[in-house]
């Protein structure tokens, strides 16, 4: 079984070395190297009797009836992306195709079709998820105006995305992805099973209050919005840190007019929340809103919050959940159920076909790094509950 999962890195190593800069893996929607992973990995597919085809949004897609069943035989999607984000490392997206492929060379029983997505990273065209969304039906007209360039461009024809939905035989999807954190790492476990992909909540909170001359302002008369924005800031950090599974981040800051010898006037933060459970994102988004306009009032400076995104949680279906631990618990390895902070196809998909997600350990919690790797044994460790679970569902 090593040699096995040891193909399968070498396979993602071998994949990150078609890139569009020199040196480092960048591999966005439908660029030339992502040509060259088709081939690779159709290839592989093909060797032992996959049928082969890359659809109108660029998925890669190889499909086998199991041994003995007719066309029509209920199917298991496997799939994962095969973009990348600037500077990448080997593992994310890719190793959840590359596993689905040496899973279907090994159970050639099970109906199955491998999809390595084209695309949902989101960087070539800052719109995520346009591969796993021409599967399911939900890719919309301005998205796809927006990526039809880029379509042609690859020898496809935008006018075909509706062949690209899934088989009406498919009864579930299955998606493998490394961690992309260090829970698995601090518990020292291999695998994780996924329950629910969270909920996330993006917004712009801009403090307004009055730039003025750092040296003749006194400190009692001024209306600082960098000093309000960072009295929130800490408070941010403190609301999440007292509520069980909430994350929260202020990660961008724009500051005016940024001079060391002038008092802030305006100052717009990002804020980044996510949650297994909505109700708990929203009740803290609104509880940290709060606090902000407190903050100004305080202050003597205005705020103001512009809402981004309001994403909610996707649970992963029940019973092949249960499944899938099963299979973990039957391959010898502890179960361990988690909430994904990150999006990935899984979310998209769940609420069109039963989606099950498992994820890798992530040595040293690290990736969209070309640090990022991969233990052999962790991988060992997927592929043999990948052949229990298709073996469950079959």
């Amino acid at each position: 079984m090593s040699s096995r999962a040891q193909r399968v890195i070498d396979c993602c190593r071998t994949l990150a070395q078609f890139t569009e800069e020199p040196g480092r893996t960048t591999r966005t929607f439908l660029s030339p190297p992502m040509g060259e992973v088709h081939r690779q990995l159709g290839n592989w597919m093909r060797s032992f009797g996959m049928q082969v085809s890359v659809d109108a949004a660029g998925n890669l897609r190889g499909a086998r009836t199991g041994a003995g069943r007719t066309g029509n035989a209920p199917r298991l999607i496997i799939g994962s992306h095969l973009d990348t984000v600037p500077n990448a490392g080997a593992f994310d997206g890719v190793l959840g195709v590359v596993i689905g492929i040496a899973l279907a060379e090994i159970a050639r029983h099970a109906s199955i079709e491998v999809i390595g997505f084209s695309e949902e990273e989101g960087v070539r065209l800052g719109v995520p998820f346009i591969g796993s969304r021409a599967l399911v039906g939900t890719l919309d007209a301005a998205t796809l105006a927006l990526a039809e360039p880029a379509i042609r461009q690859f020898g496809l024809n935008p006018a075909d995305i509706p062949e690209a939905r899934y088989a009406p035989e498919t009864a579930a999807y299955l998606e493998f992805h490394i961690e992309q954190g260090p829970v698995l790492e601090s518990l020292h476990l291999p695998l994780g099973v996924v329950d629910a992909i969270a909920g996330q909540s993006r917004a712009e909170i801009t403090f307004e209050g009055q730039a003025n001359h750092a040296g003749t302002t006194p400190m009692s008369m001024r209306r600082d919005a960098l000093t309000a924005a960072a009295q929130w800031i800490g408070l941010v950090e403190q609301v999440a840190g007292a509520h069980d599974g909430l994350v929260a981040t202020t990660g961008r800051m724009h500051v005016e007019p940024n001079a060391a010898n002038v008092i802030p006037g305006r100052v717009t933060v990002s804020l980044d929340v996510r949650h297994g459970c909505d109700e708990n994102r929203q009740g803290a988004v609104r509880q940290l809103i709060a606090a902000a306009s407190n903050i100004a009032g305080k202050r003597k400076v205005k705020m103001h919050c512009e809402q981004r995104l309001d994403q909610p949680a996707v649970p992963m279906d029940a019973a092949l959940r249960e499944r899938l631990a099963a299979a973990v618990d039957s391959a010898g390895y502890p179960v361990h159920y988690m909430t994904s902070g990150a999006g990935h196809d899984a979310m998209i998909v769940a609420p069109h076909i039963p989606s099950a997600m498992l994820f890798l350990r992530s040595p040293g919690g690290i990736s969209h790094s070309p640090e990022e790797t991969v233990l052999v044994e962790d991988v060992e460790a997927a592929i043999a509950v990948g052949e229990r679970f298709l073996c469950l569902i079959s």
